[in-house]
């Protein structure tokens, strides 16, 4: 059978009674805090949201109200899940006023929590996916979000790479490439069925990679349900967060995802459909979203659906990866979602083939 996995205990000594050891320590935190003069009072956690990445905790005092992230339990393969540098990229982007939490401290020790962590400011606000807050009652409210959305990652990609810094990030040349080869190489290792089509798309993109127009900050995986918005009008994003896979590259990778990860009146849902509610009345279209990136940028968008066919390639590998976990017992089942893609990668596979013979 089994364990159990228990996420939080209140006292070193409990921690280490446990086979598999947890996300957080309380005593151990309030130890750490103290030391580092982070507040004063007992701790009071709550965790944010169900990732089984990287995890998510709001940490109050009496006079502190902070977020901590961290990696998930180890082992953690190499290259993936780093804090310190997921800290270090929102420091870079913050002082070029990008929207992004305040970075209060990083934790490279690993004796403390078991990984590294950071502490960044609360950022009060709601995640829009599947519920329409109050505050969007209005369609014009709605249709403010939507342009709040393609607004900030315009801003994201207007960041001059060449300041030093920010050219520290990552490495653009060749990132396309990279990025097809990376995800073609992931799919034998994840997966236990037969879906040729998944190589031969990968094939078809490798053959006809586009010509990267501009270098700019990637964030890697934007989204709606990566973006903070105020909780009040007019509407605002008030952070970006989840910026784990953020490099330097093609800004229009960043789009192509965006946009197919965003549902609307026009286009056929997928398992990657994650904002819902934006297919409701007042919000923007994906092609009008697309049209306002255009407008901002200047960069050509005729090859777009190159774009937002390798990003339902990439959403079918990685969703694969997280299906083969479920049936493994490795991983819970988040909701309806794990058991859907079944169907549902076939299904991601079909819209990127079907979106990929629209490439002229």
């Amino acid at each position: 059978m089994t364990e159990k996995l228990i996420d939080v205990v209140d006292t070193a000594a409990e921690a280490q009674a446990l086979s598999v050891p947890p996300l957080l320590i309380v005593d151990v935190l309030t130890d750490y805090l103290d030391t580092h003069g982070l507040g004063s009072g007992p701790v009071r956690w709550d965790r944010i949201g169900e990732g089984q990445s990287n995890v998510t905790f709001r940490i109050r005092r009496d006079d502190l109200d902070v977020v901590l992230r961290r990696g998930p339990r180890p082992p953690i393969p190499k290259s993936t899940h780093d804090m310190v540098r997921e800290a270090k990229i929102q420091k870079v982007l913050g002082a070029q006023g990008v929207a992004v939490p305040t970075i209060l401290h990083v934790c490279e020790d690993e004796s403390v929590l078991g990984v590294p962590f950071y502490i960044m400011d609360f950022v009060p606000g709601t995640v829009v996916t599947d519920t329409l807050p109050d505050f969007l009652a209005e369609a014009a409210d709605r249709r403010a979000l939507s342009e709040a959305l393609v607004d900030r990652l315009v801003d994201l990609h207007s960041v001059d790479v060449a300041v030093p810094e920010v050219a520290a990030l990552g490495r653009p040349d060749g990132y396309l490439e990279r990025q097809v080869k990376l995800f073609a190489s992931l799919w034998g290792k994840n997966t236990q069925r037969s879906l040729p089509q998944v190589s031969r798309l990968g094939e078809w993109l490798a053959a006809s990679i586009p010509a990267t127009q501009r270098h700019a900050v990637v964030h890697g995986d934007y989204r709606a349900g990566n973006a903070m918005i105020a909780s009040s009008t007019p509407v605002e994003v008030a952070a970006i967060l989840d910026w784990e896979m953020s490099t330097l590259g093609d800004p229009l990778a960043d789009l192509g995802y965006f946009l197919v990860t965003y549902t609307d009146r026009e286009n056929p849902r997928t398992v990657m459909d994650l904002t819902p509610v934006t297919a409701g009345e007042g919000f923007l279209t994906r092609s009008d979203l697309a049209e306002r990136y255009q407008q901002k940028t200047g960069l050509d968008l005729s090859v777009l659906p190159w774009y937002e066919a390798f990003a339902l390639w990439k959403a079918a590998i990685f969703s694969e990866a997280i299906y083969t976990r479920w049936l493994n017992g490795e991983a819970p089942s988040a909701g309806n979602f794990t058991g859907s893609l079944e169907t549902g990668v076939p299904e991601l596979i079909a819209a990127a083939e079907a979106v990929a013979s629209t490439v002229v």
